[in-house]
């Protein structure tokens, strides 16, 4: 039970997980300037401005490269994650994000005649913009550069 309860005490992870739930957070403060109110929805929400993946996995090869060491194989698995992590942001989940959005555009124009269909509609919000995940990957950087020297 001893070495469970040092998980929280992993710099590494915690300031990744720092970079996630602040850039969640950011997404939320950006959102309340854009449409004027507040959606709490954000703090939990996939897809926005930045993306909360990204900051994750940014300050996590951050991390380990400040860490362990840049030429570190260690470093190699996080960046190489990290970039996985970031193409599926804003290739695969945008994509269908993009599908959901015509799917529930079509069953808008189909049902308006008074049919219906018992299913929720789809979330469209799923992916990032390549300049979303750009945004994200720096704030988890920037995060990781400057809490990793306080632990």
């Amino acid at each position: 039970m001893h070495d469970f309860e040092t998980i929280f005490y992993n710099p590494i992870l915690s300031t990744s997980l720092l970079a996630c739930f602040s850039a969640q957070a950011l997404k939320t403060i950006i959102e309340i300037f854009r449409n004027g109110k507040m959606n709490l929805g954000y703090l939990v929400n996939t897809g926005g401005m930045p993306s909360s993946h990204s900051a994750l996995v940014g300050a996590l090869a951050t991390g380990v490269g400040l860490t362990v060491g840049w030429n570190t194989p260690e470093f190699a698995i996080a960046s190489l994650f990290a970039v996985i992590v970031m193409y599926d942001a804003a290739g695969v989940r945008q994509a269908a994000g993009a599908q959901a959005k015509i799917l529930n555009q079509l069953l808008d124009e189909f049902f308006q005649d008074g049919h219906h269909l018992n299913q929720e509609r789809l979330k469209e919000l799923l992916g990032h913009t390549p300049f979303q995940v750009f945004v994200g990957l720096a704030w988890g950087v920037g995060v990781s550069v400057l809490a990793l020297p306080a632990f």
